[in-house]
């Protein structure tokens, strides 16, 4: 019997994990953070939210993506500033939209490190070295050195250009001095800056006082800002909060926390969390109360995140995906004593988190969220038995999404009764929020 060899298996070259391509600056340089935050600019610029632009940095070395991110985000938040400067330095615009981010990253770290000019010059250039074969290397480092030679000079013509001062489009600017005359200002510098670090402790597994003496012990510090919120001294790295993997914190910023303040779920009623990921004020609700949640989101993957959060928290929910709107897909019949109602928004209460928005957002948003907010609002209510309170919340500072989206509700829906309405306006303890708590007539 004659035996068939095997067929001769031809390999292939090995498949690399995906990520950013790869480079060959050394992976504590400045050079290869500039280079990775010039990678994930240049997406969001392109159109991409921050969260999609930073999922390649994931196979980077943690310090490597952790420098990236930082000058990413510090290089978002400083919207116009770099553009400003480029158009100024720049003969003609720039083909190449990595070698552009890559500019304004470096203009960036050259505002935040003066006193370390040359190094940084020198390591955008290394960086540039890594794109198209290094042909703009020449200009990186010509306008680079340019930018020093006349910073004082362009920081006196920028004094001039509304934008580049206020780090905001001239379209959001002119809704806050609209809307905030005599507060635009202080939420417009809120917005340029680091947000706070707050944690919720678990109130089942902990409490304020003794985590935060856990705290101390592990070398970080708080200060308590609310029932069981806690606002870091310094932010931390998630490994270094102790017991989170074992749920007795969450990472959730003290404004949001107000969701579960204000609603005050009691036990045994029956609570639908209606556009619920990640989760956050979701758990927050099952950590106050013995609650029947149904947690609902459109989005599968976000979803997803739900039950990851629940199960690190010890927590029990019925979670689903679906459009709460579309109620025959899913309700069951039987009225919910509560809803929260944490609908989509221009998140404008939230940019220092996510700085992208500031170039993503259009103001032709405003009106397609109202819209859809106005619908989210008609389609719960009928959800919601007599008696029972809704509570409706945004992560936006402008009025046609939050007072005015109420004031209109409340028009259209003569059962409804405005119980209290909360206005939180971005500041050190907290970000930006909304909050108005409805009861529909028995």
């Amino acid at each position: 019997m004659r035996v068939r060899k095997p067929a001769a298996v031809v390999k292939g070259p090995p498949r690399r994990k995906p990520g950013p391509p790869p480079s060959r600056l050394p992976a504590d340089s400045l050079g290869l953070s500039l280079l990775l935050a010039a990678r994930v600019i240049a997406a969001v610029r392109a159109g991409q939210s921050l969260t999609q632009a930073l999922r390649p940095l994931s196979a980077a070395a943690p310090a490597a993506r952790a420098a990236a991110q930082d000058v990413a985000y510090g290089t978002l938040r400083r919207y116009g500033c770099g553009e400003f400067i480029l158009a100024r330095l720049l003969t003609k615009p720039l083909s190449h939209t990595e070698t552009e981010a890559l500019l304004l990253a470096a203009l960036f770290r050259l505002h935040t490190r003066p006193e370390a000019a040359y190094m940084v010059v020198d390591q955008a250039v290394a960086a540039a070295g890594e794109m198209t074969g290094g042909v703009f290397k020449g200009l990186v480092n010509g306008l680079l050195r340019s930018y020093l030679r006349q910073r004082e000079s362009l920081a006196a013509a920028m004094a001039g250009d509304d934008e580049a001062v206020q780090q905001h489009p001239a379209w959001w600017l002119a809704r806050l001095r609209r809307a905030y005359p005599e507060h635009w200002q202080e939420i417009v510098a809120a917005g340029n800056g680091p947000p706070p670090m707050t944690l919720r402790v678990n109130r089942r597994r902990a409490t304020s006082e003794a985590y935060a003496a856990r705290l101390l012990e592990a070398g970080s510090s708080a200060r308590q800002v609310a029932a069981n919120a806690l606002l870091l001294a310094k932010p931390v790295t998630v490994d270094a909060l102790p017991g989170f993997a074992d749920g007795l914190v969450s990472i959730q910023d003290a404004g949001a926390q107000r969701a579960a303040q204000l609603l005050l779920p009691v036990a045994g009623e029956r609570i639908l969390d209606a556009c619920a990921a990640p989760g956050g004020k979701a758990a927050h609700l099952l950590e106050a109360a013995d609650i029947d949640l149904l947690a609902l989101d459109i989005d599968a993957t976000r979803t997803r995140r739900i039950e990851d959060n629940l199960r690190r928290l010890g927590l029990v929910a019925k979670v689903g995906v679906a459009d709460c709107r579309a109620s025959g897909d899913w309700w069951d019949g039987l009225p919910f004593d509560a809803i929260l109602a944490d609908v989509p928004c221009s998140a404008s209460g939230v940019v220092r988190r996510h700085p992208d928005i500031k170039y993503l957002r259009r103001e032709s948003d405003i009106r397609r969220f109202a819209l859809l907010q106005a619908d989210l609002l008609d389609q719960l209510w009928p959800l919601l038995k007599p008696g029972g309170r809704l509570l409706y919340a945004t992560c936006s500072v402008f009025p046609e999404e939050n007072e005015g989206q109420i004031d209109a509700f409340l028009v259209r829906q003569p059962t409804a009764r405005r119980l209290v309405e909360e206005r939180l306006l971005p500041r050190e303890e907290h970000d930006g929020f909304y909050y108005a708590l409805l009861r529909k007539a028995p």
